[in-house]
Order: structure tokens, then C-alpha cells, then sequence
């Protein structure tokens, strides 16, 4: 990402999912800047640069989103589906991480053009090996065009 550190978003409403994904960021790759909004018109705002999120500075353009689906204010869902739909947006990559194994949400996350479907372990060990994993592959292993 031409020097600078990678930035994730990350739109997760649960206080205790979010600092394990902190942690795990922190001790895998430190060099990442972790961006956290607790719900769905924060990620929008966020992404639009409106609503305190007006600096470029403090709002960079994140590698990947990592979205949770059942959020407060706006659903996961349909903040994937205003990213994929917007050609300025729809390049990031958007990986959502939730609780639901539910088919019918998997199926619509895919016709909405998600890049990846992780549902969340229940065992914090396996939890924390999944992070590690995600952002290991999309911060380092993974190649981007970059404007």
C-alpha cells in the first residue's frame, strides 16, 4: 500500500468481537491501522467521508471491510450492497464476519458480491486463529490494484 499502513474497517457492534479483533491485529500485524465503527450509517458516513468522517486523514479508504450483518441503524446487508453498487466503493473488498450460518444469508451475501463469508467461531481460540488468518491473507498475501 506504498508505505503506509493497511487499513481495515471494521463494522462490528459487539464491544468484545471488535477487541479481539484489535488484539489479534495488534500483535500479527502492528503495522495495520484498525478503523472501528459500531454500526451500518457509521461504515456508510465513513466510506462517503461525511458526518465526521470528512478528513482523509482520520477516515483513509480501508484494503478490506470487515462487516458484521445483524448491525444497528443500517444492516450489514444493505451496507454491502451500497459498496458493491457504487463504482468508487466497489473495488474494496468487503469480507463479512458474523454469527449467521443461516444459507439464505450466505446466498444473498454472494449475489451481492461479497468476497468472503466467515462465520464466527464460538471458541475464542479458533476465533482469534481465524483473524490472524483473515488479515494475514488480505494485508499481506493478497494483491490489489491501487489507484
Amino acid at each position: 500500500m506504498h508505505g503506509e499502513p493497511a487499513v481495515i474497517l471494521l463494522v462490528e457492534d459487539d464491544p468484545g468481537h471488535a477487541e479481539i479483533v484489535r488484539r489479534n491485529l495488534g500483535r500479527s500485524l502492528p503495522a495495520t491501522r484498525l478503523m472501528h465503527v459500531e454500526d451500518g450509517q457509521a461504515a456508510l458516513d465513513y466510506l462517503y467521508r461525511r458526518n465526521g468522517f470528512g478528513d482523509p486523514d482520520k477516515a483513509p479508504r480501508p484494503g478490506f471491510v470487515l462487516l458484521d450483518l445483524r448491525l444497528p441503524r443500517v444492516d450489514g446487508m444493505e451496507v454491502l450492497k451500497t459498496i458493491k453498487a457504487d463504482p468508487n466503493l466497489a473495488g474494496i473488498p468487503v469480507v463479512v464476519l458474523t454469527t449467521s450460518a443461516a444459507e439464505k444469508d450466505v446466498a444473498m451475501a454472494y449475489e451481492c458480491h461479497v468476497n468472503s463469508y466467515l462465520v464466527k467461531p464460538v471458541d475464542c481460540d479458533q476465533f482469534t486463529n481465524m483473524i490472524e488468518t483473515l488479515c494475514c491473507y488480505w494485508i499481506t498475501w493478497n494483491r490489489q490494484p491501487y489507484e
